[in-house]
């Protein structure tokens, strides 16, 4: 088998041909290892793809160009013989990971074989592992980098593709049914991996800064229709500055993108508390206009000012988010809990739901419970997460919620 020629030139042209995050295809035949596998490397910084049988395999490596196959080896399982010509064929120069017992007859031979083709075979990752063995394997490929400092330019990674949204779960708080997702933009970096934000979303004075809201008007919409077709309809919502409301042709292009779709519950825009309160006219006069199009507002990261929107002859707010820094340890703190209430009262009155923020412990849900919001979001119920890994993911079940640590 040492005859086949695979050149230098050849693996250079395919293993790190690109300055992007690192991609993964997990071949596997098993639907639930596909899944375990595509979350743990996704959680490292990968992209992945899967497919579940050899015949799928040519596909993904001309679409994907993945930088690593993860090759799981099992009696009854994935042809390994036919992934192997195709790897052989495709001339793939990534990194091959091995799934089984080290010691197994089947794993030395694909071992063996992998190496007498040239390709660049990593140690065994031995049954039964988890996420920390599996970062352990798959380090020499992940960016080494320290995270950016100062900001990335935006400009740059709007150009390059490097901008992604993820989700997190808003929860009903009484029935713990999910009640849709907030939209969270996090750019994968070529050195840094995923980066968060605070890293690189400019000033609303930024030119930047309306290009990076049209990004994510438009991104959600794609992702709405893909998690319709993945895991049904899910009401969205987005981050906007109330800047972005003064454009009039971009507050109608907004409304016009809207999905056209019987499923489609509508858009959200969430607006921080300051910027709704310091234009106070121009934020409820959008509100009236787009709310013929399906789309509301939220007031977002809402605290002690809440009062300034007393009085108010028009209140086209749908929903209030109290910021976590009210409602983490609020248990406690008899002073976060007066503001909770205050404002879970006021929203109720104005016909508002209210979403307590930064939920953690399980301290913070019984004391947003008892402080009678309506949502909750946090990481007790999951963080954000890609698109792929939100469409695969299921809401802790009230049981498990029991369960986590007092």
């Amino acid at each position: 088998m040492n005859h086949i020629n695979r050149n230098d030139h050849a693996r250079a042209g395919w293993f790190g041909h690109r300055r992007l995050t690192p991609r993964a295809c997990i071949a596997d035949s098993k639907k639930h290892l596909r899944t375990f596998l595509a979350d743990a490397l996704e959680d490292l910084g990968f992209i992945t793809s899967e497919c579940g049988d050899a015949g799928e395999l040519d596909g993904v490596l001309d679409a994907e160009r993945p930088d690593l196959l993860v090759l799981g080896v099992s009696t009854g399982g994935i042809e390994i013989d036919k992934i192997l010509e195709t790897l052989v064929r495709k001339e793939f120069a990534g990194k091959v990971l091995v799934i089984g017992q080290p010691d197994s007859i089947i794993v030395k031979a694909v071992q063996q074989i992998g190496d007498e083709y040239g390709i660049a075979m990593l140690p065994t990752l031995p049954t039964p592992f988890s996420a920390s063995s599996l970062r352990i394997c798959v380090a020499q490929l992940l960016p080494l980098e320290a995270a950016p400092s100062p900001a990335v330019d935006v400009a740059e990674a709007l150009k390059t593709g490097w901008l992604e949204l993820w989700y997190q779960q808003k929860i009903n708080l009484r029935t713990l049914a999910p009640v849709g997702a907030e939209a969270l933009v996090r750019m994968r970096h070529p050195a840094w991996g995923v980066v968060p934000p605070a890293y690189f979303i400019p000033d609303d004075r930024d030119p930047n800064f309306y290009a990076l809201s049209e990004f994510v008007i438009g991104r959600v919409i794609e992702d709405w229709h893909y998690l319709l077709e993945q895991k049904g309809a899910v009401d969205l919502s987005i981050n906007l500055p109330a800047s972005f409301l003064r454009d009039g042709w971009a507050v109608r292009e907004l409304c016009r993108r809207m999905p056209n779709h019987p499923a489609f519950g509508g858009l959200l825009i969430e607006i921080s508390s300051d910027e709704v309160i310091n234009d106070l006219d121009l934020v409820i006069e959008a509100a009236r206009e787009v709310r013929l199009n399906n789309i509301a507002i939220s007031i977002d990261q809402l605290g002690t000012e809440w009062p300034s929107l007393m009085g108010l002859s028009r209140f086209p707010f749908v929903e209030l988010k109290v910021d976590a820094q009210f409602v983490t340890g609020a248990a406690d703190d008899r002073l976060k809990q007066s503001v909770c209430r205050r404002i879970v009262e006021f929203g109720h009155d104005h016909g508002a739901r209210v979403l307590a923020m930064g939920v953690e412990t399980r301290s913070d849900f019984l004391t947003a419970h008892e402080l009678g919001f309506d949502l909750v979001q946090g990481y007790l119920f999951g963080k954000p997460m890609s698109v792929k890994k939100f469409a695969r993911s299921r809401l802790h079940s009230a049981t498990e919620t029991d369960k986590k640590p007092r």
